[in-house]
């Protein structure tokens, strides 16, 4: 039988003793052996902390992001060979999709996340500046450095793939390289996943390792800097986070602990409503999905006392549609718990539930394509406590598979109070379109509660469950659940992150954070700052306008024209007990003003105003003053760029308004969209570079000749201008937006790319013009008539072979494209 192997210190090793077989949950067939005996955790845990936190702090923030964006890209290609091992972990097809794909899911949005508000840098800038002294020679701020350990991250056995994905967006984007150690039940499609990442290349060295199987004395090993993940049961949980190597050396420990989670249908839900409907569905698929083995699972129904009746009766015809057998099988809803251990731990759990409550409901106990003999299989159960303040099995017993209790209330306070008995829970729920009641409600049980997830008809079509935690919200609770929080958007980055305050001079801090402090040295320069790229910007980049005197005329036509006739701008007569002296500029016409005199008329790469920041007004502004703008530039933030933009970052600009006093008079951050460098050649300067290509000239790839190249683009210039028409594109029509929006990218074209207009056998196009020369000049001229068609008609559109119908912004970028592709091609640029 196949032995896991374990990827410790860069390379893959079997363990040497015999492990733990891991059988098939449905059909009871041995699958693999997991073993970790003989693996050196010391050592494991020494090279991630050297190799693999060397590589991974010195990357910067906005890369890490696209670490993950591109291993979860090579992950989803290879996802069919990980449904099929999941069905023989006992899961569904739609159990699996929440597991492989919800984890793919969460790297894609932590690159996200970082692409569009992290740094490109590998520290992280934590909230404002502060000014700490009178004259602001003395500031502080904060920044967030990777915390120099490695992480090890225990995992649960019921999401083999999410759990593994989940705690490593957030700590491979922080920096901090991890040893991942799922439960051995499922371990061998954790392993499957895990190497296709470590086979794509591009996790740097050091930052993964897996170990399959038993922890062994792993957390022995930990100290000052390491972080322990803990995915479980609370009671191991804890005494994980009691053991000396963990409390001694103030090892960070995050735990995330099964719970007895809730619902509440709330009081106005009877039946015949949606809310009834719903809470109904819900409780269903809370119940069935994993076969109940999940720690945001509802455990405890509570449902008004005069619906009780209602509820048991509809929920247990809905479980009886619920089929439940072989994953493989079309006709499955349900499949089994991971394995037979398993099984027989719910059963225990199940009896303890019996000795204080009623068993309503015992479900269907027919399979489909399966046997309870070889596989995990258990049908869904319903209690009744018909006292749940006074019996506590129910609030303190969780059976980790298809089972839940029910238990009536009487007002929105009980509601609340019986919620808050599960001592702490991952996430509570309430179904109700009463507004007061949810209100009241979820404050008073929000305290013992991580969620509080509220369905009703108005949400139902785009909820994404009572048991989906989300990236961009907090995954954790507290007391029972265990204390945590994992994800919660950039938030869930902070637990790997070290906090620091800096403290210095306003030239010091500009140099630690990259970020332009007030009252740091400026740089000024002749050229306009927003006539410069992207790359080109430097934070510190600063222009002193010119002066505008404010005038009356300037406020009452700014009045006239905002429509903000608010009294101090307007009426003289009205300013007594006020702060105005007289009528008064508008604020927003003085950032207005200030926009016109820093603003760059001649068109370059600032490609748009994105936003405004921190705007604040420290003065009045009379008619008679004048006012002067300082700009400077702040921060740089690079930024993933989709669809039809243009790759651009965005540049954080600092303004500051002065009077004739230089008092400061109004003080504001703008952010712009810079364009970056483009590789592409610029279409007037193909004259220049043309020259240079005689007959002697030779391809570096390719069999085109010179004169075959020229004629060849001319060809392609002539196409976008119709003549003649292409009468076919070659590309599917379901791909062909995605074709398109690929010009406006600053990736260069394949040098492999087979043109599918070309014959078959790769015939170049036949020769028109006498001689090179002749073709050059052809080309030229043809390049002129396109330039001047299109001023004359702006509209117009034309085929191409590849892209379809082009207008004329993304024909120049096509050419653009096609000429650097085949002017490299010849050695020309």
């Amino acid at each position: 039988m196949e032995k896991l192997k374990n990827y410790i210190h860069g390379e893959w090793i079997e363990g040497t003793g015999n492990g733990i077989p891991l059988y098939n949950a449905v059909t009871g067939e041995q699958v693999a052996v997991s073993d970790t005996e003989g693996l050196n955790f010391e050592q494991a845990l020494d090279y991630g902390r050297t190799v693999g936190y060397k590589n991974l702090s010195s990357m910067t923030f906005y890369d890490r992001g696209e670490m993950l964006k591109k291993v979860a890209l090579y992950i989803l290609e290879r996802k069919k060979k990980y449904y099929e091992l999941s069905y023989k972990t006992g899961a569904t097809h739609a159990d699996s999709w929440v597991d492989i794909e919800g984890g793919f899911g969460t790297f894609f949005t932590y690159s996200g996340l970082a692409k569009r508000m992290l740094p490109n840098t590998p520290f992280w800038v934590d909230g404002e500046t502060q000014k700490i002294s009178a004259n602001g020679t003395f500031l502080g701020t904060h920044i967030l450095t990777p915390s120099e350990g490695v992480s090890v991250q225990i995992n649960a056995y019921n999401f083999p793939v999410w759990g593994m994905l989940e705690k490593l967006s957030t700590s491979l984007l922080a920096g901090v390289p991890s040893i991942v150690k799922p439960s051995p039940f499922g371990s061998y499609l954790t392993n499957a996943v895990f190497q296709d990442m470590i086979e794509s290349g591009v996790l740097p060295e050091g930052a993964l390792q897996l170990v399959c199987g038993e922890p062994g004395n792993i957390l022995d090993y930990v100290q000052d800097g390491d972080s322990v993940l803990f995915t479980g049961s609370a009671t191991t949980g804890r005494k994980l986070k009691a053991l000396p190597s963990v409390s001694g050396n103030s090892v960070r420990f995050n735990m995330e602990a099964d719970s007895l989670n809730c619902s509440i249908l709330g009081l106005d839900a009877k039946p015949g409503t949606p809310e009834f409907d719903l809470f109904i569905k819900e409780v269903r698929t809370e119940m069935t999905t994993k076969a109940g083995q999940k720690c945001t699972a509802i455990r405890r129904i509570i449902v008004p006392e005069n619906l009780i009746g209602d509820v048991q009766n509809a929920l247990s015809k809905a479980l009886d549609q619920t089929k439940i057998g072989n994953p493989l099988s079309r006709d499955t809803r349900m499949g089994s718990l991971v394995g037979k251990q398993q099984y027989d731990e719910v059963l225990r759990k199940i009896n303890i539930l019996k000795t204080e409550n009623e068993l309503v409901y015992d479900g269907k106990h027919e399979l489909v394509d399966a046997d309870y003999e070889n596989g995990a299989f258990m049908s869904p159960k319903l209690f009744l406590n018909n006292s749940p303040f006074t019996k506590n099995i129910s609030h303190d017993v969780e059976a980790f598979g298809p089972v839940s209790t029910l238990m009536p209330y009487k007002d929105a306070d009980e509601a609340a109070a019986l919620a808050k008995r599960g001592k702490g829970s991952l996430v509570g729920s309430i179904v109700s379109h009463d507004e007061k009641f949810v209100a009241e409600t979820s404050w008073k049980m929000a305290s013992q509660h991580g969620r509080i997830f509220v369905l009703n008809r108005d949400n139902a079509k785009e909820s994404t469950g009572h048991g989906s935690p989300l990236p961009t919200l907090m995954h954790g609770g507290p007391g029972r659940a265990g204390g945590g929080e994992e994800m919660g958007g950039l938030n869930g980055l902070h637990f790997f992150l070290q906090k620091t305050a800096i403290q210095g001079s306003p030239d010091i801090l500009t140099a630690i954070t990259k970020v332009y402090q007030q009252g740091a040295e400026k740089k000024y320069a002749d050229k306009h700052p927003f006539q410069k790229y992207f790359e080109d910007v430097e934070v510190g980049d600063s222009l002193e306008t010119a002066g505008r005197t404010v005038t009356d005329a300037d406020i009452v036509n700014f009045s006239n024209v905002s429509w903000d006739h608010f009294y101090a701008h307007t009426d003289a007569t009205s300013l007594t007990g006020t702060i105005f002296d007289k009528t008064v500029a508008h604020g927003y016409f003085i950032l207005s003003a200030a926009a016109g005199l820093f603003v760059s008329g001649k068109k370059g790469p600032v490609i748009a105003n994105y936003g405004l920041e921190n705007c604040s007004f420290f003065k009045p502004v009379y008619a008679g003053d004048t006012i002067t703008v300082y700009l400077t530039a702040k921060e740089k933030i690079n930024r993933g760029v989709k669809g039809r933009n243009i790759p651009s970052g965005v540049v954080k600009w600092l303004v500051e308004v002065v009077n004739q006093r230089e008092e400061v008079v109004c003080v504001a951050t703008i952010l712009t969209l810079v364009a970056k460098h483009s590789p592409f050649i610029d279409l007037k300067n193909v004259q220049k570079i043309v020259k240079g290509l005689a007959e002697s000239t030779q391809p570096t790839w390719g069999k085109m000749s010179p004169q075959q190249m020229i004629e060849h683009l001319e060809h392609g210039v002539l196409v976008s201008l119709g003549e003649p028409e292409a009468d076919k594109c070659f590309t599917p029509e379901e791909q062909l937006e995605k074709w398109q929006d690929s010009l406006y990218n600053h990736r260069k074209m394949p040098k492999d790319f087979p043109a599918p207009f070309l014959a078959e056998d790769e015939k170049l196009l036949e020769l028109r013009h006498k001689n090179l020369d002749a073709a050059k000049q052809s080309f030229l001229d043809s390049l002129k008539k396109f330039s001047i068609y299109y001023k004359e008609n702006p509209q117009a559109e034309h085929m191409n072979f590849v892209f379809g119908k082009l207008n004329k912004e993304m024909w120049e970028l096509m050419h653009k494209k096609h000429f650097t592709h085949h002017f490299e091609q010849f050695g020309l640029i």
